[in-house]
């Protein structure tokens, strides 16, 4: 007997935009991901903008994995190699299990769109207290290219062979 074809389930989201720069105006890449996740079935549930300090992220993330409505988190920025960057620095320690994948095949995709350029991407991902957190660099492409090729798909129960929908808390 086949198992009856997964269903849909919107997922409740949260998107952390980290920047020294950016206002609620000029956050494209957040404006981006919100419209992608919305288009997709998702709900944004919590979205804001903090400064490129280690602190300040590990804080705004430690609250929202701590929130028993987010299952999960999209950071945009920070990824980098500039004096800033630090949310590699701030979030990898959150995590309970971190999935290489994330940050392997987004380079790969990456590739084909801006060459080796995409060494100096450090994007990552991993589960916290059943919440998944992404952390995509901040460009609007990058952003595209992590959603489109990559995260839609995880967060979508109907994707086989596996998804991380099975892994967030309900």
């Amino acid at each position: 007997m086949s198992k009856p074809a997964a269903q849909f389930e919107p997922l409740a989201v949260a998107v952390l935009t980290v920047s020294d720069t950016r206002t609620p105006e000029t956050d494209t890449s957040g404006d981006l991901l919100v419209q992608r996740l919305q288009e997709a079935g998702h709900t944004l549930v919590a979205r804001q903008i903090v400064k490129d300090d280690v602190y300040q992220l590990r804080k705004v993330v430690s609250d929202w994995i701590a929130d028993e409505q987010i299952q999960i988190v999209l950071t945009t920025g920070g990824t980098g190699f500039s004096g800033r960057d630090s949310t590699p620095e701030a979030l990898s320690v959150l995590f309970d299990k971190h999935i290489e994948g994330f940050g392997e095949l987004f380079r790969q995709v990456s590739l084909e769109e801006i060459g080796s350029s995409t060494i100096q991407s450090r994007c990552l991902a991993g589960l916290a207290n059943r919440t998944v957190i992404f952390c995509l660099p901040g460009s609007n492409n990058a952003c595209a290219t992590g959603w489109d090729r990559i995260i839609s798909e995880q967060l979508d129960a109907r994707h086989r062979p596996c998804n991380f929908v099975a892994q967030v808390r309900r």
